[in-house]
């Protein structure tokens, strides 16, 4: 048994290094596409299991985070910043080299920001936004909660749509890939799908081992007793505010982080990702990995998104994951990880024959 966490890492990667080889040489290569885009959707779905299955806290707006994320870094890639080349804000971030020039639709020449400096700006907007919603917020408590995020994440959806600027009902399109050492561009043509598999799932490998460690650590014992009895923590001299508020803004930074790459690999990103059912999907999946099992989320985030990516689901798409969610909550509500056969057997015996009749 994998005991250390750091095993767990390296056995992952393994795994992940198996499936770029098989997909490789059966001459695949539109399921790394696929698969690094589902790996960008599960960085969203371990910081939500990270949330919801240790802090005990639903989040039905992780969605919007996502495209909070996607939006702000995609939209600072593409804005034209040369008619105020000469003011000293826009002059000050040319020779710090965050502002970079890039051909327009017209032939001309544009500024605008660095991809890194603009996925910077994108996680501290995601931070912050994540922060004054989770300071009011967080104080609510079980369906509640679920409410109120859930009404975050229309309002920003609604922004999103109503917003000309950002595109409206159509998105941003023509956004710019990352650039990487040895001029290797995440998000690109098919010559960079081997390098940006690596680098979607290397980063939910890193997420993992914070996680992981954050779990393991004082923080997750006190995420555990928060989850068991809130009050019963604060007593013993737990800060319950603050562990449910970094715990949140934690993994609304992950979502972001999701948002951003998947938005520069896809060169585009539409209001759609901010919607109502994304959330859903995000819980029903962290709610079938099992609320308190990292692992268990990213597996059955990682299966699920690439089948519905796949499109073998195709319009029963929220149905499918509607069974999934109702048959495990019916046969293993801890997880399918934790699916025990016997036990359900065992249990559909005393059922069928109580204990003192005949067999």
């Amino acid at each position: 048994m994998l005991r250390s966490r750091y095993a767990r890492v390296a056995l992952f990667l393994v795994v992940i290094g198996a499936v770029q080889l098989a997909a490789t040489a059966a001459d695949k290569a539109f399921f790394l596409t696929q698969l690094t885009m589902a790996a960008y959707y599960t960085l969203v779905t371990a910081g939500l299991s990270l949330l919801m299955g240790y802090a005990g806290q639903i989040s039905l707006g992780h969605a919007a985070f996502f495209a909070i994320g996607g939006y702000a870094s995609g939209y600072l890639t593409t804005v034209d910043l040369s008619a105020w080349r000469g003011a000293g804000a826009v002059a000050t971030l040319a020779r710090l080299h965050l502002l970079v020039p890039r051909p327009d639709l017209y032939g001309g020449e544009a500024l605008s920001f660095h991809p890194w400096a603009a996925f910077g700006a994108a996680l501290v907007l995601a931070l912050v936004v994540a922060f004054l919603i989770g300071v009011p917020v967080l104080k609510l408590k079980g369906h509640y909660l679920a409410m109120a995020t859930l009404g975050f994440g229309t309002i920003v959806q609604s922004v999103l749509l109503a917003s000309e600027r950002l595109g409206a009902a159509d998105g941003l399109g023509s956004v710019p890939p990352f650039p990487l050492l040895a001029g290797i561009a995440v998000g690109g043509g098919r010559a960079a799908r081997v390098a940006n598999y690596w680098v979607a799932w290397g980063l939910v490998a890193l997420a993992l081992l914070v996680l992981s460690n954050l779990v393991e650590s004082r923080v997750g014992r006190a995420l555990r007793a928060i989850h068991g009895a809130a009050d019963a923590a604060a007593s013993m001299g737990v800060d319950v505010a603050r562990y449910k508020l970094r715990t949140f803004v934690l993994s609304a930074v992950l979502a972001a982080t999701g948002g951003a790459f998947l938005t520069h690999f896809n060169a585009g990103i539409g209001p759609g990702e901010a919607g109502v059912m994304k959330s859903v999907r995000y819980v029903a999946i962290v709610a079938v990995g099992g609320m308190g099992s990292l692992w268990g989320t990213v597996a059955t985030s990682a299966v699920l998104t690439f089948l519905s990516l796949r499109g073998y689901f195709g319009t029963l798409d929220d149905a499918v994951f509607g069974v999934i969610l109702i048959a495990v909550m019916l046969l293993s509500p801890e997880g399918i990880l934790r699916f025990d056969p016997r036990a359900l057997l065992t249990a559909a015996r005393e059922r069928l024959w109580p204990r003192g009749e005949p067999g």
